[in-house]
């Protein structure tokens, strides 16, 4: 069961409060009492409390840890402040929502699949730079794996990354080009080689290869899941860790999913973006639902979807949910994800040579 939210103040130095706020003592009255509860707000006494509304844009497998977690926000809000807040969401694939955020979909607050769609935000002047230092844990919120979902009884015996590199096994994966988890996809196939002996000749002559057995590329892996479970194609889906757990809670796919014991990091972060936030007014809210993202209740909620929490209370707890990795590789091993982004997925970039290698 969730408890409440507790409910800290941004860090000091950060990002402004909206002009129409008072900054000493509304961070006053953030402050936690020692019940780990949040004070009385000064400013709400003096004024009355505003509705208000905030859009929440992220990718589409988050959608079932959202709905558990925004009502309690919400509801917590409303005890401590007296403000009503409706929180409204849009879920699709991560590339999608980053362009559509830049053309125009007015997000208060965005939660991609990876940090290299957030930098693309902050290129277009809608995040301020040094946004991954504002929240704990360099804004990251949650973390999976790729797993491996195959055909029951595992016909194909797919078990390694290099189990892949087979004509006679199809495999199902999304689009880097509108889906990070597909791009996280692409990078667990490159790290396999490069990160375990291998250079990268090696690296891009398997990635090329396991991509011919491609037959269709999903816009995002909720839709590459769809694929798999419901169109029964392929022989092997690539997805997240969180997508297999949630699968089998919900009974859509019970057959036992493999997790490769080599593996990458995935890293979900979230973000208040700036501009929109300071037009409409809602940077407060904005910025305390990113923070109790980080609540024992809160990463309790994204454990029970399938997602690796963050913080180490929760991890301790959730542990045991969670198919054991050996060897973990992060995007700072490729250079970080300025450098991924151009390299990897850029106009003309690796993955534009090996697809048009592969079809």
């Amino acid at each position: 069961m969730l408890h409440s939210f507790s409910l800290s103040a941004a860090p000091a130095g950060r990002r402004p409060w909206h002009p129409g706020l008072v900054a000493a003592p509304l961070a006053a009255a953030l402050a936690l009492g020692g019940s780990g509860t949040l004070l009385p707000l000064q400013a709400q006494a003096q004024q009355p409390a505003k509705n208000q509304e905030l859009l929440l844009v992220s990718y589409a497998v988050t959608k079932a840890a959202y709905d558990r977690i925004i009502p309690r926000f919400t509801a917590d809000w409303k005890k401590r402040t007296g403000q009503s807040v409706v929180i409204r969401t849009s879920y699709g694939g991560s590339g999608s929502q980053t362009r559509a955020v830049i053309d125009g979909l007015a997000a208060d607050v965005v939660g991609l699949a990876l940090t290299a769609d957030t930098l693309k935000l902050e290129e277009a002047g809608l995040i301020r730079p040094g946004w991954e230092k504002e929240n704990p844990n360099n804004s990251i919120i949650t973390n999976s794996v790729v797993a491996f979902f195959v055909r029951p009884g595992n016909p194909k015996k797919v078990r390694t990354w290099n189990d892949l590199d087979n004509k006679n096994v199809e495999v199902i994966t999304a689009n880097p080009k509108t889906s990070g988890g597909a791009r996280w996809n692409f990078l667990g196939l490159w790290g396999s080689v490069t990160e375990t002996g291998g250079n990268e000749a090696k690296a891009r002559a398997f990635v090329t290869n396991v991509y011919r057995n491609v037959e269709t590329l999903p816009k995002d892996a909720r839709e590459a899941t769809d694929v798999f479970v419901k169109r029964n194609q392929g022989d092997v889906l690539l997805n997240y860790e969180n997508e297999a757990i949630l699968a089998r809670k919900s009974g859509t796919w019970k057959t036992p999913y493999i997790v490769p014991t080599t593996n990458i990091l995935i890293e979900g972060p979230i973000a208040v973006v700036d501009k929109n936030v300071d037009r409409k007014g809602t940077r407060k809210v904005a910025e305390a639902f990113a923070r109790c993202l980080y609540t024992d209740a809160a990463q309790r909620a994204f454990a029970e979807e399938g997602f690796r929490p963050v913080t180490a209370k929760v991890k301790a707890e959730t542990r045991s949910r969670f198919a054991p990795v050996t060897k973990l590789f992060t995007a700072k091993d490729f250079g970080g994800w300025d450098t991924i982004n151009k390299r990897f997925f850029g106009k003309g970039g690796l993955w534009d040579s090996i697809f048009s290698k592969s079809r």
